[in-house]
């Protein structure tokens, strides 16, 4: 079955978000750079032409005082109400809970490196994974409050690393990243550079063999979109 998504890709300038969402997304893509005011239109459910809609990572606060912040949300509350099929990564997965009536803060501390991760409960969002399992993190807002009627899939010691409310989804955590783009994001912090040499020792071969398995999260939202009933209006 083809499936068409939306790559709603967050980051600003040149990054490797959407080469990384296209290596790992078996699908028709349309890519959308949010920062410059591109997201799908509108239309009605006959001109409508994705499945579903990828939510990528940004370098700013889903909080800051940006136009186009304010006009996604906007569009993505209108494509969350008819049922399309969203996931969100790291800023997407704090865009959508904010978006959809939840609360987001910011840390006081970065959460940078391969981290462990712990699933709650069944979903099929994370259908044959472990209990715990590893992937790259870089963040330093959090999800403090979800929206109404969530349900969080996966926790760490940061707080909720993924959550549902109908069918949206969030994860805080970079399934797509490769070992480079983990490099790359971790030199452009700025941060003490013993916590930058700390991260880098951490990028591991095992590290990265051991985050293979929050790659899943593509091709199990992938089943869901095919799943999914024919949205009926937007």
């Amino acid at each position: 079955m083809s499936v068409a998504l939306g790559v709603i890709d967050a980051s600003i300038g040149d990054t490797p978000a959407e080469a990384n969402l296209r290596r790992e997304l078996d699908a028709d893509i349309t890519v959308y750079k949010l920062s410059e005011g591109e997201f799908p239109p509108s239309k009605s459910a006959s001109e409508w032409e994705f499945d579903g809609i990828i939510i990528s990572g940004s370098q700013t606060s889903v909080y800051d005082d940006y136009d186009w912040i304010h006009e996604a949300t906007e569009w993505v509350r209108r494509v969350h109400h008819v049922g399309i099929p969203i996931l969100g990564i790291c800023w997407g997965h704090q865009f959508l809970a904010q978006a959809l009536g939840g609360r987001v803060v910011d840390m006081g501390e970065y959460e940078l490196g391969y981290e462990r991760i712990r699933r709650l409960g069944d979903d099929p969002l994370f259908e044959e994974f472990a209990d715990e399992f590893t992937s790259f993190e870089t963040h330093s807002d959090r999800v403090a409050e979800l929206p109404p009627g969530a349900t969080t899939l996966a926790r760490n010691n940061y707080g909720v690393q993924a959550f549902r409310v109908g069918s949206t989804y969030g994860v805080q955590f970079h399934p797509e990243y490769d070992r480079e783009t983990a490099v790359w994001v971790t030199e452009r912090k700025n941060l003490p550079d013993e916590r930058i040499r700390s991260v880098l020792d951490g990028i591991t071969d095992e590290s990265v063999e051991a985050a293979r398995e929050s790659k899943k999260i593509f091709e199990n939202f992938r089943g869901l979109v095919e799943t999914h009933q024919p949205v009926q209006q937007i």
